[in-house]
């Protein structure tokens, strides 16, 4: 068993806060454990708790379309979200419930070693940049430690928005030079006192 299915066992037994009382089932995440490029979401919804997967709704549907515009498929990257079980009615997590999950995603984040992680709405933007706003920052690269942070609007954005799919779409465009920028040689380990902080 591999690290990554290790936590992902570790998920699914998981009891550390209140989501657990009313999942289905648990959605670590998926991937392969080499992916240059990591999706980080806010939860699960309905689709994915039933499946245990994640982004297999029509969120997940238009996040496969985006990656089809650049030559990539979902089983070429990682998908994960900042809390692994569904949230009543799809709220917002609460702050403890993402408490309770960031081990798991901490982990898997030092595991994958990505070099471009794209967070995919407010909340997984906030892991990372505590206090900025999405419409702010979406779209613009920034170095954090060993890989690149690129903020965006999560798909299901666009699903209530529509006016939200070309900024979605136009912002997805860069992904590809992002990689290009940080392909080395050498794959470097993340800085955990930065992932410590988050």
């Amino acid at each position: 068993m591999s690290e990554l299915q290790e936590i992902a066992r570790q998920v699914q037994s998981c009891s550390e806060c209140r989501l657990a009382q009313g999942r289905t089932t648990a959605v670590p995440g998926e991937g392969p454990d080499t992916a240059d490029l990591m999706f980080i979401g806010e939860g699960p919804g309905y689709n994915e708790d039933q499946q245990g997967r994640p982004f297999v709704g029509a969120a997940g549907q238009f996040l496969e379309q985006l990656l089809a515009s650049i030559g990539l498929t979902r089983e070429q990257v990682f998908i994960t979200n900042m809390v692994k079980c569904r949230p009543p009615n799809n709220r917002d997590p609460y702050p403890g419930e993402i408490s309770a999950c960031s081990k798991y995603l901490d982990r898997q984040i030092q595991l994958v070693r990505p070099k471009v992680i794209v967070t995919l709405g407010r909340h997984s933007l906030s892991k990372f940049l505590p206090g900025e706003t999405i419409s702010k920052v979406r779209g613009k690269q920034r170095r954090l430690g060993s890989f690149i942070l690129y903020p965006m609007y999560h798909p299901a954005a666009a699903l209530h928005n529509p006016s939200l799919r070309r900024v979605i779409e136009e912002d997805f465009k860069a992904v590809p030079a992002l990689l290009a920028e940080r392909q080395s040689p050498q794959r470097e380990e993340p800085d955990t006192k930065q992932l410590s902080m988050f």
